[in-house]
């Protein structure tokens, strides 16, 4: 979770660090392999979630009709989040890049968020819903957004990495150039893509505190040493992608 949410023992640092290493690793080779394998590992993951989803809503909904509703609300948030990110990675010709640029961004709001919160403290966003969680951590997460984002265009269109996409899109008989995409923000473009990911990130990550809360419980999971369940690690991803997810429904009715 962001901003130095119950902020870990020293002794759990190791431990966290290693498990994000694993975490990232894993992520990285399903995205690089792609096809089935991206699938899978989105697959997996989405399911993975929507369990720990069901997990707590058992813990804070005892009624049929309320149970039902939460479920058909986690279907279609995380089945929209998730099919956003499985279809991105190959979506002609940016998709890599965009990929890139919310995954990137997402993780350096986590981790602005949680350094600035924990280093500077001051008044909290909502202590009724996250205690720990402060303005100076959101403004720490939106200033590590915009550094994603200028970090992953800047090497996402940058030899050799635009070289290795330009090839595989290529294979695809795709000809329009990855690399030729001049999406080189700059400082105002970087803050205008970094502010929305880093508060919809946010936003995120206070709707499973709140859900957390509810149900009485400190992590979603215990599956990740560390760092608690899945749904802790991408619930501000989730949400990022849900907004993608209906932006690009919004544009495809209005084609119509």
């Amino acid at each position: 979770m962001a901003d130095a949410e119950a902020a870990p023992k020293k002794s759990d640092l190791k431990v966290r660090a290693a498990s994000a290493v694993v975490m990232i690793a894993i992520a990285g080779l399903a995205i690089w392999l792609g096809g089935w394998f991206w699938f899978t590992f989105v697959g997996a993951a989405a399911l993975g979630v929507l369990w720990e989803w069901w997990g707590l809503v058992r813990r804070f909904s005892s009624g049929l009709a309320g149970r039902v509703v939460w479920m058909v609300g986690g279907v279609a948030y995380i089945g929209l989040a998730a099919s956003m990110l499985a279809l991105l990675r190959d979506a002609p010709p940016t998709g890599w890049l965009v990929l890139m640029i919310v995954m990137l961004a997402v993780i350096l709001t986590d981790i602005g968020a949680y350094f600035s919160g924990r280093a500077i403290g001051g008044p909290k966003i909502a202590p009724s819903i996250s205690p720990s969680k402060t303005w100076a951590g959101l403004g720490g997460g939106i200033l590590g957004a915009s550094l994603g984002v200028a970090l992953a265009v800047r090497f996402g269109t940058s030899d050799p990495f635009a070289g290795w996409v330009n090839a595989a899109l290529a294979k695809q008989g795709i000809e329009e150039s990855y690399a030729a995409v001049n999406l080189w923000p700059g400082i105002t473009g970087a803050l205008v893509w970094g502010l929305p990911i880093a508060v919809v990130a946010q936003a995120g990550d206070f709707f499973e505190s709140w859900m957390k809360r509810r149900a009485g419980v400190k992590d979603s999971g215990k599956l990740i040493p560390g760092h608690g369940g899945l749904f802790d690690r991408v619930d501000g991803l989730l949400a990022v992608m849900f907004g993608f997810g209906l932006l690009s429904l919004q544009a495809y009715l209005a084609a119509l």
